[in-house]
């Protein structure tokens, strides 16, 4: 019995658009149960999605071992990630351990306790006050979880932002990436800016980041003139109340889509020959900028 993942719309406001299904169409009532509860929580929609597609691998691998969540423990966990690390190719430590973190929350949803069975791993690990003060205390947690290496993002330097920034043409590409690069903000931040969060007289953007949490940023002249232009000469006329549409198409006047925004990356790395040039690594270099000042 196959286990597929659709996304349904629409659907009532406290359910999840993301649905599991057998192959029969019918669906999986332990994980849609989960999401429905995550919509609850007002999780967004990525994280919902992120949700889904653990919940999927899950689904797939009880149904061709033939396990279920009732009888899940610590030593059936630990055949788990096995199962994971046999894999081609395999998927890295930060999967992995993303996945566990969800097992263990859905069965904490289900039965109102951690999953059972004898600890077959003990690790330590040090913790201090939220506050910033006291000594680090050590905590020891029995948690399966794999060792993430750790990673350094190099920021990009100012030759190369300039060199991919030469390689756009229109103001709505400039734009965008101007308030990576200026603002910090994420790609999902960009593509979730309305119309009414643009405030041009205050020089000011209202954005809407993660957890759901406002902040309000400051606008560079630059940035601004390039908003400016491209809401002047370049916006289509449409009733989208979405800050960032799609100039031509089919899609013409609609928002713009996260495969819309990422298509732009591909080909200017190629042109400007930066290819470590990406969203995120904007991000990067706005703080590295910052603190550089």
């Amino acid at each position: 019995m196959s286990v597929r993942l659709v996304l349904k719309n629409p659907v009532p406001a406290s359910a999840s658009p993301y649905r599991l299904l057998d192959d029969r169409g019918h669906q999986l009532a332990w994980a849609n149960q989960f999401l429905d509860a995550q919509t609850v929580r007002q999780l967004s929609l990525r994280s919902l999605r992120a949700y889904a597609y653990d919940l999927l691998h899950l689904a797939r691998w009880c149904k061709s071992s033939r396990h279920s969540l009732a009888r899940l423990n610590q030593s059936l966990l630990l055949k788990y990630v096995r199962h994971q690390l046999e894999q081609q190719p395999s998927p890295t430590p930060q999967t992995v351990n993303h996945r566990l973190c969800v097992l263990r929350c859905l069965y904490r949803f289900h039965y109102a306790q951690e999953i059972p069975g004898k600890p077959l791993f003990q690790r330590s690990y040090t913790t201090r006050s939220s506050l910033g003060y006291g000594r680090r205390q050590t905590k020891i947690t029995t948690n399966l979880r794999l060792q993430q290496p750790g990673r350094v993002i190099v920021p990009l330097s100012a030759d190369q932002v300039a060199c991919f920034w030469n390689g756009f043409r229109t103001f709505r590409d400039l734009a965008m990436v101007a308030l990576m690069l200026q603002d910090g903000l994420r790609s999902c931040e960009v593509l979730q800016l309305q119309l009414e969060d643009l405030l041009l007289f205050e020089a000011r953007l209202h954005v809407l980041g993660k957890g759901r949490k406002q902040r309000f940023l400051p606008l560079t002249a630059d940035t601004l003139q390039v908003l400016q232009n491209y809401l002047h000469l370049e916006r289509p006329l449409t009733n989208s109340s979405a800050l960032f549409v799609s100039l031509k198409g089919r899609r013409r006047g609609r928002p713009m889509t996260v495969a819309g925004l990422r298509s732009l990356f591909p080909h200017h790395r190629l042109v400007s020959k930066v290819p470590q040039a990406n969203p995120h690594r904007f991000r990067h270099y706005s703080v590295f900028r910052i603190i550089a000042q």
